[in-house]
Protein backbone atom coordinates (compact mmCIF):
# COMPACT_ATOMS: atom_id res chain seq x y z
CA UNK A 1 0.00 0.00 0.00
CA UNK A 2 1.53 3.55 -1.01
CA UNK A 3 1.30 5.80 2.63
CA UNK A 4 -0.63 8.95 1.29
CA UNK A 5 2.01 11.46 2.08
CA UNK A 6 3.85 9.68 -1.20
CA UNK A 7 0.44 10.32 -3.38
CA UNK A 8 0.08 13.67 -1.99
CA UNK A 9 3.52 14.53 -2.36
CA UNK A 10 3.63 14.72 -6.63
CA UNK A 11 2.28 17.69 -7.49
CA UNK A 12 0.31 16.14 -10.66
CA UNK A 13 -1.57 13.92 -8.62
CA UNK A 14 -2.00 17.00 -6.41
CA UNK A 15 -3.64 19.07 -9.31
CA UNK A 16 -5.69 15.89 -10.23
CA UNK A 17 -7.56 15.95 -6.61
CA UNK A 18 -8.48 19.85 -7.05
CA UNK A 19 -9.80 18.96 -10.44
CA UNK A 20 -12.08 15.83 -8.99
CA UNK A 21 -13.10 17.53 -5.96
CA UNK A 22 -15.59 19.66 -6.77
CA UNK A 23 -17.48 17.52 -9.94
CA UNK A 24 -16.71 14.39 -11.55
CA UNK A 25 -14.61 14.41 -14.51
CA UNK A 26 -13.61 12.21 -17.59
CA UNK A 27 -10.17 10.89 -17.87
CA UNK A 28 -10.44 12.96 -21.07
CA UNK A 29 -10.84 16.39 -19.22
CA UNK A 30 -8.71 14.93 -16.56
CA UNK A 31 -5.79 14.18 -19.35
CA UNK A 32 -6.49 17.28 -21.41
CA UNK A 33 -6.31 19.91 -18.24
CA UNK A 34 -3.40 18.33 -16.94
CA UNK A 35 -1.18 17.68 -20.34
CA UNK A 36 -1.99 21.46 -20.78
CA UNK A 37 -0.50 22.27 -16.98
CA UNK A 38 2.40 20.07 -16.67
CA UNK A 39 3.18 18.97 -20.30
CA UNK A 40 3.18 15.36 -19.75
CA UNK A 41 1.92 12.50 -21.92
CA UNK A 42 -1.51 11.10 -22.04
CA UNK A 43 0.46 7.74 -20.32
CA UNK A 44 1.84 9.22 -17.66
CA UNK A 45 -1.37 11.13 -16.59
CA UNK A 46 -2.86 7.56 -16.47
CA UNK A 47 -0.60 6.30 -14.61
CA UNK A 48 -1.20 9.19 -12.17
CA UNK A 49 -4.65 8.53 -11.97
CA UNK A 50 -4.27 4.90 -11.33
CA UNK A 51 -1.93 5.57 -8.51
CA UNK A 52 -4.82 7.32 -7.13
CA UNK A 53 -7.17 5.07 -7.91
CA UNK A 54 -5.20 2.40 -6.18
CA UNK A 55 -4.57 4.19 -2.80
CA UNK A 56 -8.33 4.92 -2.44
CA UNK A 57 -8.19 9.15 -3.28
CA UNK A 58 -10.26 8.80 -6.16
CA UNK A 59 -13.42 6.61 -7.76
CA UNK A 60 -13.45 5.93 -11.25
CA UNK A 61 -17.46 4.80 -12.54
CA UNK A 62 -17.32 4.03 -16.60
CA UNK A 63 -20.12 5.55 -18.58
CA UNK A 64 -20.69 4.06 -21.88
CA UNK A 65 -16.93 4.80 -23.61
CA UNK A 66 -16.19 7.36 -20.77
CA UNK A 67 -14.72 7.14 -17.45
CA UNK A 68 -15.72 9.23 -15.08
CA UNK A 69 -13.36 9.73 -11.68
CA UNK A 70 -14.79 11.44 -8.50
CA UNK A 71 -12.49 12.86 -5.37
CA UNK A 72 -12.74 9.76 -2.64
CA UNK A 73 -13.09 11.80 1.20
CA UNK A 74 -11.95 8.47 3.31
CA UNK A 75 -8.17 8.76 2.32
CA UNK A 76 -8.33 12.88 3.14
CA UNK A 77 -10.00 12.21 6.30
CA UNK A 78 -7.18 9.87 7.73
CA UNK A 79 -4.65 12.36 6.34
CA UNK A 80 -6.28 15.08 8.17
CA UNK A 81 -6.98 12.85 11.40
CA UNK A 82 -3.16 12.78 11.21
CA UNK A 83 -2.32 16.14 10.70
CA UNK A 84 -4.12 16.78 13.91
CA UNK A 85 -2.07 16.64 16.21
CA UNK A 86 -0.12 19.09 14.72
CA UNK A 87 -2.43 21.66 14.38
CA UNK A 88 -1.82 23.40 18.06
CA UNK A 89 1.70 24.75 16.02
CA UNK A 90 -0.17 26.91 13.62
CA UNK A 91 -3.80 27.36 14.95
CA UNK A 92 -2.70 29.68 17.25
CA UNK A 93 -1.07 32.02 14.88
CA UNK A 94 -4.04 31.57 11.81
CA UNK A 95 -6.74 32.77 14.80
CA UNK A 96 -4.22 35.98 15.60
CA UNK A 97 -3.97 37.02 11.83
CA UNK A 98 -8.03 36.72 11.62
CA UNK A 99 -8.23 39.28 15.00
CA UNK A 100 -5.79 41.33 13.19
CA UNK A 101 -7.97 41.47 9.74
CA UNK A 102 -10.87 41.83 11.98
CA UNK A 103 -9.44 44.60 13.56
CA UNK A 104 -7.78 46.72 10.33
CA UNK A 105 -11.24 46.16 8.83
CA UNK A 106 -13.42 47.52 11.87
CA UNK A 107 -10.46 50.96 11.90
CA UNK A 108 -11.36 50.93 8.37
CA UNK A 109 -15.13 51.39 8.57
CA UNK A 110 -14.39 53.46 11.55
CA UNK A 111 -12.75 55.92 9.65
CA UNK A 112 -14.52 56.35 6.96
CA UNK A 113 -14.32 56.86 3.62
CA UNK A 114 -11.21 58.66 2.41
CA UNK A 115 -9.61 57.97 5.27
CA UNK A 116 -6.11 56.54 6.00
CA UNK A 117 -4.38 55.42 8.65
Amino acid sequence: MVHAFEVLGDPVRRRILELIADAERSSGEVCAAIQQEFGISQPAVSQHLRVLRDAGFAAVRPVGAKRLYSLSHEPLRDVDAWLDRFRRYWAPHLDALATEVARGKRERRIAGPGEHF
